[in-house]
């Protein structure tokens, strides 16, 4: 058995690395547990024919605060890069610009749905307001056209139900691009001919989003974190004075404090004492949709000027295709070729789950001639394949979410954070601040103070969705 740590960080996704970190850094004892053979998490980016890729289109936020933002500065330097956002959505048969520009609004939608949006629009104000689904959020805010039309058809295609069969915080969460739909519908009810400027940016770094987390790990490491990957917990036993974990390789880990970053329902069922069997069964309800990444090598060139397309689209199950080579300047990047990655939200029992990859690269070739895209000179595909990537906010999942936090809340030894282990689909920039947080709340003398970390749980709650 190790000598006993401070603190005990489950996952080294993002938030379980900036809170070993920030922790060693105030003179703690860190042991950060992975059960990958890397760190990162879903943020970690891979190599596919000499090109870095990341695991799903990611950016750091340009609305992340200056103090953070600074200390992620002092670990990259001028490889974070701040780009302008050069991204697309498809909406009926025509490819918009996201930000979304009113000019280009009224010049690409035909006739027919630029009146229905501007109806819906006019009429916003003495429509009733609705919260009792996303659907009816959604609706209430940017009218059935746009719904119809974009939302609606996302909404199915990313969480693989109905937007009536998914609660309103989904809605909520999702208010700048709620907003941004309705600037456009406002301005679709007038004639604007003057171009907009929109600004919009984010930050990346030059070596693809998973150079953060190893900037991350390799500070955690400096500051004396003991990282231990390929260490899979299977338990977590909580005695009066310590907290005992367990791997499936045998290894013990002790410590006074934990701080949990895995899926709650994965922590439900490993810790001791368990919960009851009403947390118990409010765990198993807590789903998650999985997500198939499908590669595609691209001869010849960039293969797009564009970030990312978004495709609502119901005829394909492709959710998002994104070029990474174009969210950064690096001259390391070959000039001859690019990488495709075509997102595929699914369930792993869904039929596209199990296909190979020669039949997953035609079904984005079938997506970019359905959408108008270019076609793709083909000359090597790989997949990944992730189980839990998007927490889905059924009707009635905070039900079951208050019910296993209460949980979680009343062991006095572990604390949970992260996007996994608060059960939240949040920006990169909010998970961090969500660590530096937690930290926080250790007090001197190793013990948590509980009070400060509602007070910040309750303020990311209140904040979510506004960025």
């Amino acid at each position: 058995m190790s000598t006993p740590h401070d603190l005990i960080v489950l996952g080294a996704g993002p938030a379980g690395l900036v809170a070993a970190w920030r922790a060693a850094q105030r003179g703690f004892k860190v042991a950060l547990l992975e059960r990958a053979d890397h760190v990162g998490g879903m943020a970690a980016s891979v190599d596919v024919a000499g090109i870095r890729v990341d695991q799903g289109s990611h950016r750091l936020d340009r609305a992340t605060p200056a103090g953070l933002l600074n200390d992620l500065r002092a670990l990259l330097g001028e490889d974070l890069q701040l780009r302008h956002r050069n991204s697309r959505i498809r909406v009926g048969d025509q490819w918009l610009s996201v930000p979304l520009r009113a000019d280009e609004v009224t010049r690409k939608l035909p006739p027919s749905m630029l009146a229905r949006i501007a109806k819906d629009s006019a009429t916003l104000s003495f429509r009733r307001s609705e919260d009792d689904s996303y659907a009816a959020v959604v609706r209430g805010r940017v009218g059935p056209a746009l719904y119809d039309s974009v939302y609606g058809p996302l909404a199915e295609k990313q969480w693989g139900v109905p937007g009536d069969a998914l609660s309103a915080m989904q809605a909520h969460r999702q208010a700048a691009r709620l907003s941004a739909w309705k600037v456009a519908g406002r301005a679709v009810g007038r004639v604007r001919r003057k171009k907009q400027t929109v600004a919009s940016g984010y930050f990346y770094p030059r070596h693809g989003f998973g150079q953060l987390v190893e900037a991350l790990a390799d500070a955690a490491v400096e500051a004396g974190v003991d990282i231990k990957l390929e260490a899979e917990v299977d338990r977590v036993n909580v005695y009066e004075d310590e907290v005992e974990v367990g791997t499936q390789d045998g290894d013990v880990v002790t410590g006074n404090l934990v701080f949990s970053t895995l899926p709650l329902p994965v922590l439900a069922r490993i810790s001791r004492p368990a919960p009851s069997l009403t947390s118990i069964e409010s765990a198993a309800r807590l789903r998650y949709r999985a997500m198939l990444l499908v590669y595609v090598v691209h001869e010849n060139g960039r293969w797009s000027r564009f970030d990312s397309h978004d495709i609502p689209d119901p005829r394909t199950p492709v959710l998002r295709i994104s070029e990474p080579t174009n969210y950064r300047e690096n001259p390391d990047d070959p000039p001859g070729r690019s990488v495709l990655c075509a997102e595929i939200p699914c369930n792993m029992t869904d039929e596209v789950w199990g296909l190979d990859d020669e039949s997953l690269a035609d079904l984005v070739d079938e997506t970019l001639g359905l959408t108008g895209l270019p076609s793709v000179q083909r000359s090597h595909v790989e997949t990944r394949r992730l189980g839990q990537v998007y927490p889905i906010y059924r009707l009635g999942y905070e039900n079951d979410l208050s019910e296993v936090d209460a949980w979680a809340r009343m062991i006095r030894r572990i604390v949970t954070l992260g996007r996994q282990g608060l059960f939240v689909f949040d920006n990169i920039h909010q998970a961090l601040l969500m660590a530096y947080d937690a930290v926080d709340a250790i007090r001197d003398d190793g013990r948590f103070d509980r009070y400060a970390w509602t007070v910040a749980r309750e303020r990311f709650a209140k904040g979510a969705g506004q960025h």
